[in-house]
């Protein structure tokens, strides 16, 4: 029922507790046949590391994209995606406990796209000030760390994730989105990793990410956001 798309780049430190605990996170239906169905596919962008040796080991599906990028990877795993309800989720990222539940009571409200809330899996206190943000349903504040999961059906209707851009992927495809269902911000939390805060500043990091927001809302070329980010942030994976 559902198809779990990952994108990855030289994630071998991380994957492997992102599948396991996805795998342990998928809710049980009422029935006794178990849990929902699930397939995971990581989708790879050319990683050089064991990231697709850990994927295959944790039972995932692996794909490799011809392009790098998480837009063009996204849409690669949505092509081959055998399920109804697609549900993109950074490597660095875990969903709720039975999340799968969570989302399933919203699709058959017909809310057939949506997200969760956020945490960071760190208590620093202007973490926490900034992930409160995420529960209100404002197109300015939401980011793919919050997870995304839309049918099929409205993914094609919408065109999917534009491949043409960078960065910034994740909020353009939500204004998108909207013009063919509902989308809703669920009360749970997806726990996402502050290893990029804790590498750059925690206040540094938060800067940055506010100066390629606003160069989007700009008008910048993804050229130029791209160089900012390359410049800016330490052990970028763009």
């Amino acid at each position: 029922m559902f198809s779990i798309i990952i994108p990855t780049y030289n994630e071998a430190d991380q994957i492997a507790e992102t599948i396991s605990k996805t795998h342990a996170a998928n809710g049980k239906p009422a029935c006794p046949t178990g849990r929902h169905e699930a397939e995971i596919i990581v989708v790879d962008g050319g990683s050089s590391d064991d990231t697709i040796a850990i994927a295959k080991q944790f039972g995932a599906t692996v794909v490799k994209s011809e392009r790098k990028g998480r837009a063009a990877q996204m849409n690669k795993g949505a092509s081959v995606a055998k399920h109804e309800i697609l549900y993109f989720l950074h490597a660095d990222s875990i969903p709720p406990k039975e999340f799968t539940n969570r989302i399933l009571d919203a699709y058959n409200e017909e809310t057939k796209s949506g997200c969760f809330r956020l945490a960071f899996d760190n208590n620093h206190w202007f973490l926490k000030a900034n992930a409160w943000f995420t529960r209100f349903n404002i197109n300015a504040v939401r980011f793919g760390d919050q997870s995304l999961f839309v049918s099929k059906d409205i993914f094609e209707k919408a065109g999917g994730f534009r491949e043409d851009l960078l960065m910034m992927e994740d909020q353009e495809i939500i204004h998108r989105l909207k013009r063919h269902t509902q989308f809703k911000v669920l009360k749970d939390y997806v726990i996402t990793s502050a290893r990029k805060y804790l590498e750059n500043g925690v206040y540094r990091m938060q800067w940055i990410f506010y100066c390629i927001w606003a160069m989007y809302y700009l008008g910048y070329s993804q050229e130029q956001m791209l160089k900012a980010h390359r410049k800016l942030i330490r052990k970028h994976k763009m």
